[in-house]
């Protein structure tokens, strides 16, 4: 019989894909047998990732923060690989800041990114997309401080997730989220140089430790394959236990 989690045949987009968790995904999917298109803005992250890939990858350059982007950027795809089986919306801009500090360029720059590219990227290649994971995060779930307009957009995405959910399944297309908690990768270098933080976090977190980006990547193919052939409309968090679970003893029970 054939292994359920196998992706042979299938062709699949990843936004973000330059590093971290985007690499990840982009190096587990074609680990599991497809063909991906990895698109980010720059170039030469791209062809890195690339380079480790076996199943002749596609590189698309893209900014995703222009509103033509995403439309372009799934006729490129289609055009390179002849359709898109699987759709991850997982580029994203992060911004740590008290709210008293935001401003509207702020705001809007992190939905035109976060909420509106992975919209209008899912419109682009309907009908034909089978799969779509969206990256959401712990804010989405969770009160997180100084992150009030990046967890709005999380949230945002959660929601589309269900709704796109009903709307896509009669024609067999499955839409999930995937809700990381913190990951080591660069977004989190400067807070983990701080004194305390890597051990404050893993004391809030059930496994007591961080994630990889491969920890995530991982459920990532599994929504992706027909392991998941019966699963839409969820958001499932890869955090380690964090939103789930509650230590008021600050360490080791």
């Amino acid at each position: 019989m054939p292994d359920p989690f196998r992706l042979d045949g299938r062709t699949a987009l990843v936004t973000g894909a330059s590093r971290g968790i985007g690499a990840a995904i982009a190096r587990a999917l074609d680990a599991a047998g497809a063909r991906v298109a990895l698109a980010a803005r720059g170039r030469e992250g791209l062809e890195e990732v690339a380079g480790s890939l076996a199943n002749g990858p596609v590189v698309l350059e893209a900014d995703l923060a222009d509103a033509g982007a995403p439309s372009r950027l799934a006729a490129a795809a289609i055009v390179a690989m002849g359709r898109v089986d699987v759709l991850v919306n997982n580029a994203a801009i992060a911004h740590r800041a008290p709210t008293a500090g935001l401003t509207a360029e702020v705001v809007d720059a992190q939905y035109a990114v976060n909420v509106r590219a992975p919209l209008l990227l899912i419109a682009a290649l309907l009908p034909a997309v089978r799969s779509i994971v969206n990256l959401s995060s712990v804010s989405a779930v969770v009160g997180t401080p100084n992150r009030a307009a990046y967890a709005a957009t999380k949230g945002a995405i959660d929601a589309a997730t269900r709704s796109l959910a009903m709307e896509l399944g009669p024609a067999g297309t499955r839409v999930n989220s995937v809700a990381p908690g913190t990951v080591m990768t660069d977004l989190w270098a400067a807070n983990r140089a701080v004194p305390g933080v890597i051990e404050a976090v893993e004391a809030q977190t059930a496994l007591r430790r961080w994630a990889t980006p491969s920890d995530i990547a991982g459920v990532v193919v599994f929504l992706a394959s027909d392991a998941a052939r019966f699963v839409t409309g969820e958001t499932i968090c890869a955090d380690g236990g964090m939103a789930r679970t509650l230590d008021l003893y600050g360490g080791p029970v």
